[in-house]
């Protein structure tokens, strides 16, 4: 991958790396060319902004680690990676039934849409972290950027792609939200921010053989997928790679963010929730994947994959070239989750467990 900007969270929540490219030119100060919460420089130790600035809240010997849910630059222990091996073993070895991974896995919409019903629009909070976390929204919302074309993908109930449009300066703008859920684009719809001059919502699964309704190959700009990628059976990592490679432009970019190996959501997954490898089942009937940064580049890659066709292609729409990601994990509880969890692991939301 180009230039990836990947931040990996451990087994306690707490990032390990962030921000800095893997490779940088000798005698290089990373502060000097990298925004000032992703230099890795202690001295800009914020503890709290508006937005949080991920990468700028270091644990120091003085602080109250119980303050906050995540920080930053922190090695697990020893006892951290016992204690996650030691669950991942419980978790192996009490794993989902047959019939249950049959149904969740058979038609995972269904379970969104069950999802969707029961959240609205009140479960996850709007994404303000944006075009802080990634810089190219910023570009393409800027006054006069001209005609540019953002897709979102798995964009749920519009926690996304409204914060966009709210920061939007551009007359040329056009936001395409999908989600294989009707209910979450019913919902998108439905709000009062939509604009259909800036917005277009349709039901589409990135997996899928075919490409979203109206757009063609190569006139996409930008592509968000922020924690979508986990709710997909590795089975279909290669088909939708392919999807968003043939849908970006030459040079376009990926904004991604999602799950991180050893998330306390995974920690604290329950008995009968384990379907593969990292790949679990929630109680309301969502699956989730945890990724770790090796894994996702040689997924975006195309090296994950038997057939090397991602790599073919000679020139600058290479997918290794266009993407920029991030894998971050977020904590179970407290004001950056991306979903409020319980002791358990389990969503905190209207839905019933169906394991119950």
């Amino acid at each position: 991958m180009g230039d990836p900007y990947i931040s990996a969270l451990n087994s306690t929540d707490t990032p390990t790396e962030t921000g800095q490219p893997d490779v940088m030119p000798p005698n290089t100060d990373a502060s000097s060319i990298l925004p000032t919460h992703r230099s890795h420089d202690p001295t800009n130790n914020l503890k709290r902004s508006d937005p949080f600035q991920f990468g700028s809240r270091y644990l120091l010997p003085d602080d109250n680690p119980y303050e906050f849910n995540a920080w930053d630059h922190v090695e697990p222990s020893a006892e951290d990676i016992a204690r996650f091996e030691s669950q991942l073993v419980a978790q192996r070895a009490a794993p989902v039934s047959d019939f249950d991974r049959n149904r969740f896995n058979d038609d995972p919409a269904k379970w969104w849409n069950r999802f969707y019903t029961n959240n609205t629009s009140n479960f996850f909070k709007d994404r303000r972290w944006l075009q802080q976390e990634f810089p190219v929204l910023k570009d393409v919302t800027r006054g006069g950027a001209g005609k540019k074309l953002l897709l979102e993908i798995g964009a749920g109930a519009g926690n996304t792609c409204f914060p966009v449009l709210k920061e939007n300066e551009n007359e040329d703008l056009m936001v395409y939200a999908c989600d294989f859920s009707p209910k979450a684009i019913d919902l998108i719809r439905g709000s009062a921010a939509f604009d259909p001059n800036h917005l277009r919502a349709e039901v589409w699964d990135v997996a899928s053989p075919d490409l979203p309704p109206a757009l063609e190959e190569g006139t996409v700009d930008v592509v968000v997928m922020v924690f979508i990628f986990s709710a997909l059976h590795p089975t279909q990592w290669e088909p939708a790679v392919r999807n968003v490679w043939k849908l970006l432009k030459p040079g376009g970019e990926v904004c991604f963010r999602d799950y991180g190996r050893g998330d306390l959501a995974q920690v604290r997954m329950k008995k009968g929730r384990w379907m593969e490898e990292n790949f679990y089942i929630r109680g309301d009937g969502t699956r989730v994947y945890f990724f770790d940064k090796d894994e996702l580049r040689n997924i975006w890659s195309g090296e994950a994959f038997e057939q090397k066709n991602l790599t073919d292609r000679e020139s600058t729409g290479k997918a290794e070239d266009h993407m920029r990601g991030t894998v971050e994990s977020r904590a179970a509880n407290g004001e950056d989750s991306e979903e409020p969890c319980n002791e358990n692991g389990e969503r905190t939301s209207e839905n019933v467990s169906l394991f119950e």
